[in-house]
């Protein structure tokens, strides 16, 4: 953990030992009575936090925010046919890492749809991976997160003003490297599931205005195309 993240309420009540970042404290950071470091607020500010006192089965803890919040995230929304739970966790952490702004898992035609079933989804396990992603990233902001919705459904929310991106390897014309993004405008990038979008996919997001792109002709992970993708999209942005 570079930073350690906490929910508002938790400042105001001591932190059990039994708690992974209690361990990490007295552990990994070594830390003792009067030792400090770095905390945030779960979308909120990054301070100091100081270990106050150290009882049998508690950790207090004190609290000091700075006064200029983290950046915002960058103004990427993804919008991910469901992939298998495993990539879904690396999509998680490694997106909000990344700081995109809101991720979509979306069901579709070729998806299989055990993976909508995964406890990943059902136990609220998922937040835990955009937590271990934000504090990697020494950043506070978790990005907004639906699963399970068609992607009729995730396309009708997206806002009005967005460049609009798909990535196919079948079908697109433009490589994303050519693409012309401006800084002032928010960007959705489709991906689909392993075996891709259906035909009418295709023209459902034709039909919501995106352009269907590629990343050259070498066929990667999802996982491995959503990082290459964000990269090359914060670059043209201005800031990555």
């Amino acid at each position: 953990m570079n930073l350690i993240l906490f929910e508002p309420a938790e400042t105001s009540r001591p932190l059990p030992r039994t708690d992974p970042r209690a361990a990490h404290i007295l552990t990994v950071l070594r830390r003792e009575v009067g030792g400090t470091f770095d905390c945030g607020l779960v979308n909120g500010p990054r301070g100091k936090a100081t270990l106050a006192a150290l009882g049998a089965t508690t950790l207090t803890l004190g609290f000091a925010w700075e006064a200029t919040p983290p950046a915002a995230p960058a103004p990427i929304t993804l919008i991910l046919g469901l992939p298998r739970p495993q990539t879904a966790r690396d999509l998680l952490r490694d997106a909000t890492s990344l700081g995109v702004a809101a991720l979509h898992f979306v069901t579709t035609e070729k998806g299989d749809s055990n993976y909508a079933r995964s406890s990943l989804w059902s136990s609220g396990e998922w937040r835990r991976h955009l937590v271990i992603g934000a504090e990697q990233a020494f950043d506070t902001h978790l990005p907004a997160v639906t699963h399970g919705q068609p992607l009729a459904a995730a396309l009708a929310q997206l806002a009005k003003k967005s460049t609009r991106l798909a990535l196919d390897n079948y079908e697109a014309p433009t490589p994303l490297s050519t693409c012309n993004l401006s800084g002032d405008k928010s960007v959705a990038l489709a991906l689909g599931p392993e075996r891709g979008w259906s035909p009418a996919e295709r023209e459902l997001l034709r039909a919501n205005e995106f352009s269907l792109v590629h990343l050259g002709a070498r066929v990667l992970r999802t996982e491995t195309a959503c990082i290459a993708a964000i990269a090359l999209i914060k670059a043209k942005l201005g800031s990555l």
